[in-house]
């Protein structure tokens, strides 16, 4: 599959998608949300990839928000529209059974903040920036800003970004819960890339379930995700991983985990 906005490379089972449009501080338009929904769909087909991480173009952006053009032309059908594609990309982000990590370099506003709470994890080198910045522009986040925000950060702090459009440095971030590292600039892609490697060399079932669980456990009353939580550990105690997973721990060696 061939992208015109973004740039897909997979190295030893790790799929880079980066947004290739550094001209418009690789700004999010309708064709750049709809290749990063192909890209996701191509993470999850493909047998060769068992994890992907999104670092920016350039030295500048990870993304520095939506495209403006294309929103200013927008009325209330096509607005409304426009913000359930996104969701919906952001989404199968979100509840991909592959792991999926922000490694954000430079600005990421608007749709860009978006796009890294969607991810599972965010590391944030030291000179990245985020914001949702949308209410300068008359307009709420419509990528799922105003419910992924709060989830992470808590109600009180993430009205106060929504509110004002403030923009945050890393460190910020950090403190909020928003990212789960900060690092030197040039340490931002080899740490999520260390991370990553220490995911995939887990048990792969369990990843996915890990993430599930979390996911739809968040929506549920503490009983029912409870229960769901001893579901999929009994689901995983009958794979060949589990049994893997516990011979490899008696006879201390590395553990080789086929999925199964």
């Amino acid at each position: 599959m061939s992208f015109v906005t973004l740039t897909f490379d997979v190295t030893d089972r790790v799929a880079t998608i980066r947004v290739n449009r550094p001209e418009k501080l690789n700004a999010l338009n309708d064709e750049t949300i709809a290749e990063l929904g192909d890209a996701i769909e191509l993470v999850l087909r493909r047998e060769d990839v068992a994890g992907a991480q999104h670092p920016g173009t350039g030295t500048t952006a990870f993304v520095a928000g939506a495209d403006i053009a294309e929103l200013s032309r927008q009325g209330a059908l096509d607005g409304r529209a426009r913000a359930l594609r996104g969701q919906r990309v952001f989404s199968m982000v979100e509840r991909s059974t592959k792991p999926v990590i922000a490694a954000v370099n430079g600005f990421a506003l608007g749709g860009g903040c978006e796009l890294a709470m969607a991810c599972h994890l965010r590391i944030a080198a030291e000179r990245a920036k985020f914001g949702q910045p949308e209410v300068k522009l008359g307009i709420t986040p419509g990528y799922g800003g105003t419910q992924r925000l709060a989830r992470l950060v808590g109600t009180g702090r993430a009205l106060q970004l929504l509110l004002t459009g403030e923009m945050i440095d890393a460190a910020e971030a950090y403190r909020i819960g928003l990212v789960n590292a900060v690092v030197p600039d040039a340490e931002v892609l080899p740490t999520a890339e260390r991370m990553m490697r220490q995911i995939i060399a887990q048990g792969p079932l369990a990843v996915a379930l890990c993430i599930e669980a979390v996911h739809r456990g968040a929506d549920l009353p503490l009983d029912e995700g409870l229960e769901l939580e001893a579901a999929y550990f009994g689901l995983l105690s009958a794979t060949q991983d589990m049994h893997e997973g516990m011979s490899a721990f008696v006879e201390k060696r590395d553990a080789r985990f086929t999925g199964r």
